[in-house]
């Protein structure tokens, strides 16, 4: 990454103002214009002391240093991780830097399922789960567990709107998948996060929200403890003051008939204690 390739173009790109970039903001604006990018990304995982599961630093290699090895398995076994001149992989490597345990446990939640079964045509549920979340996933920090069931529920108004006072302060929506940041870099309403309810006070450090997370992480994950939550939805991100904002039944989606999404448990909800 030099300074003709994606860094140049940042700038121009990306509102790291605007709410969903807050946990990478500070880090993302630093990079903008850096004449070694990838280097620059590099130098700051090392004096953070960012690792994978088993030790190994990581850094942010050519985009052809895994070869012929998986991706997540190469990471796991070198700490390299592949990085592309584009937003997609810059998002990534910020991800790495803000939230250095759980991207280090997803890695290693991946790295072992692809040991165990190698790469076939269909991950299986844990490396699906794992990849939504590194992929589309948000972290919904709260202690409010009526608030998480009208998300399962998809009670889309009474979330947004009979809630809303409730995301002033006391839930926080926290972007962690790097394609996600992609697709807001030029929101629209019809984006759709994968959410882990994490229950932990709204303001918690986002240290203590990354440590979380990654130890509640286990081989028992699946896509089905993900929660499908409209971006633009929460309340501040788009102007959806006026309650008929989300009349949008394209976007703001009634409950399977099947009942399916209701019965499952609030499983990716983190106790972390009183």
């Amino acid at each position: 990454m030099v300074a003709h390739g994606v860094s140049s173009d940042l700038a121009a790109a990306v509102d790291w103002a605007a709410p969903w970039f807050g946990p990478v903001a500070a880090d993302g604006r630093a990079m903008v214009g850096a004449p070694d990018l990838r280097g620059a990304l590099s130098e700051t995982a090392r004096v953070r002391n960012v690792r994978t599961a088993a030790g190994s630093p990581v850094r942010f290699a050519d985009p052809t240093a895994a070869g012929s090895t998986a991706y997540e398995a190469h990471i796991a076994r070198t700490g390299a991780v592949p990085t592309r001149d584009n937003l997609h992989d810059f998002f990534n490597a910020l991800v790495w830097l803000g939230f250095p345990c759980t991207k280090a446990r997803l890695n290693a939640l991946q790295a072992s399922a692809i040991a165990a079964h190698g790469i076939g045509v269909r991950r299986g549920p844990l490396r699906d789960a794992a990849t939504l979340i590194d992929e589309n996933g948000m972290l919904l920090v709260t202690r409010r567990a009526d608030l998480v069931d009208a998300l399962r529920q998809r009670a889309w108004r009474r979330l947004f709107v009979a809630y809303r006072a409730a995301w002033a302060g006391e839930v926080r929506a926290v972007v962690f998948g790097h394609a996600l940041m992609e697709k807001l870099v030029a929101p629209y309403k019809g984006i759709t996060a994968h959410a882990l309810p994490v229950l932990l006070p709204a303001d918690a450090p986002l240290a203590e929200v990354d440590a979380g997370v990654a130890a509640a992480l286990d081989a028992t994950l699946s896509p089905r403890r993900l929660l499908p939550v409209p971006v633009m939805g929460i309340p501040g991100w788009a102007c959806n003051d006026d309650a008929a904002y989300y009349d949008d039944q394209a976007v703001f989606r009634a409950p399977h008939p099947s009942g399916r999404s209701l019965k499952e448990p609030a499983a990716g909800q983190l106790n972390q204690g009183q």
